[in-house]
């Protein structure tokens, strides 16, 4: 569905008094970010003590903050356990990385294939932090000519 066509679409909900789901301005992304393997070393669950010395890559806090400061929503979403979020909220700060939310309890083991209602973009981190580029490539998506 196109954006005029999904813009049409919410604003008659929302013109009938129907409650939706927020909607970001134009241009505003909303990242969902990992955290071990990602933004620092890959530390396991099953090695607590290392999650609050570990050290952050300077790309990846160079790059979430700006994208912070530019308007972005920064949702840290971790496979770490609820039981390790007050070390983890104390390491984020401790190192400075800005954000709005912790999402705690992420499915372990990868090969993740996310089903949304929403748009969802996903980019596989392999070492560095920077800007994203556009790029084509081939996803599995629902066949659409069956309805």
């Amino acid at each position: 569905m196109d954006r005029e066509k999904a813009d049409k679409i919410l604003q008659e909900k929302v013109n009938e008094g129907k409650k939706i789901s927020p909607v970001l301005p134009k241009g505003v992304k909303n990242y969902l970010i990992d955290i071990d393997g990602t933004i620092t070393d890959d530390v396991p669950n099953e090695e607590p003590e290392r999650m609050s010395t570990c050290l952050p890559f300077n790309d990846a806090l160079e790059t979430c903050n700006r994208w912070f400061d530019e308007g972005h929503m920064i949702c840290f979403f971790t496979s770490r356990v609820e039981e390790h979020r007050k070390i983890t909220e104390n390491w984020l700060s401790k190192h400075g990385f800005k954000y709005h939310s912790l999402l705690m309890g992420k499915p372990r083991g990868g090969n993740y294939h996310w089903i949304d209602n929403h748009l969802v973009k996903a980019t596989r981190y392999r070492g560095t932090f920077g800007d994203l580029v556009q790029k084509e490539v081939k996803i599995e998506v629902f066949d659409d000519n069956n309805k």
